[in-house]
């Protein structure tokens, strides 16, 4: 059992001086010690509020956030947590891993925060597209499950190609960078994104850059993936008018899903493609093969800017101020006030 003056460090506990105004029950320096480790302290907790503090350098680990209450706060973009599982490669169990458990750090109990730590999928994506090895590509960084409600991420760097963050849990995304290709913002939560950047990455040979988000929300949930004053950029090589804003995702054919990702005063750079938004291919109750167009789904933008910005058309719809303003922090998030 830590007590409140514990470091962690390998197997063993040790005092630890004073840390400035900051209470600390774990404090993981990468050199000697692992996040895992102190995690089993944290579940040894029973629930109540626990802080890690995480010094800087790289642990390689796959970790599972399982009990509530937990604070992860890093040293700054160079505290990584990094590991490299994709969607194709075989589980141990004999079946694949699916993209739902490729995580490299995933979230499944309410109130946990992290701050100011790098999470990265280290998967090869551009070699296997070089190999064209590229089928089961996904590879998620970050996933915030459906039992983590009440997730907060500030200042943090999200790091991948296909599948980076996925978000199922009401959750409060602010000041981080996410980094990504194909689908790299998806799932069903309300979540609120603000003050973030929006990355699209290079991929040599790629003539489209893929799509920003794929939102799987359901119809009767009335706030989907909302980001607010965030910058959608790109890595040098991605060419104008190469990405999309995103595809709604029906996720196992499920007609209830008619996703939701809206873009308020957003500044988009020149690699945004005209048309914003694009259908997404789902199977139907027969199993026939449809589409779900953006017309049919809740995809809107309002006072973007930028040379990515516009023109509005019939696959990209933008509010009116009347209706933009139903989308603020505290209708997305409900009850919660987003950890601030």
């Amino acid at each position: 059992m830590f007590d409140r003056r514990t470091v962690l460090a390998g197997a063993l506990a040790l005092p630890v001086a004073a840390q400035a105004e900051e209470h600390w029950d774990a404090i993981v320096d990468p050199r000697t010690g692992t996040l895992g480790k102190a995690l089993e302290a944290a579940a040894a907790a029973g629930g109540r509020p626990f802080r890690i503090l995480v010094r800087e350098g790289v642990l390689v680990e796959k970790l599972t956030i399982s009990v509530p209450n937990v604070t992860i706060v890093g040293s700054g973009r160079g505290t990584v947590l990094s590991f490299g599982t994709y969607a194709g490669l075989k589980h141990p169990d004999g079946n694949n891993w699916g993209t739902g458990r490729t995580g490299t750090l995933t979230i499944s109990a309410p109130g946990t925060t992290l701050r100011n730590l790098t999470i990265r999928n280290s998967f090869d994506y551009i070699g296997a597209k070089r190999d064209n090895a590229g089928n089961g590509a996904q590879a998620v960084a970050l996933v915030i499950g459906r039992e983590a409600d009440r997730t907060l991420v500030e200042r943090c760097w999200l790091e991948g190609y296909q599948d980076t963050l996925y978000v199922q849990g009401r959750s409060r995304i602010a000041d981080c960078r996410i980094v990504g290709g194909v689908d790299f913002i998806f799932g069903g939560a309300a979540a609120w994104f603000e003050r973030c950047e929006i990355v699209t990455r290079y991929v040599p040979g790629a003539t489209e850059f893929g799509f920003l988000t794929a939102p799987s929300t359901p119809l009767a949930q009335p706030f989907g993936l909302v980001f607010s004053n965030c910058r959608l950029t790109r890595e040098s090589g991605v060419p104008a008018r190469s990405t999309w804003l995103g595809r709604p995702w029906r996720a196992g054919g499920n007609m209830a899903l008619t996703g939701q990702s809206v873009f308020l005063n957003c500044w988009m750079d020149a690699h945004i493609k005209c048309e914003g938004w694009t259908w997404m291919g789902y199977k139907g109750p027969e199993g026939e093969q449809r589409r779900l167009t953006p017309q049919e789904a809740r995809l809107f933008e309002h006072a973007s800017r930028g040379p990515g910005a516009g023109p509005a058309s019939a696959t990209r719809r933008f509010l009116s101020s009347a209706d933009a303003a139903r989308f603020t922090r505290a209708n997305v998030l409900g009850d919660w006030d987003g950890g601030a």
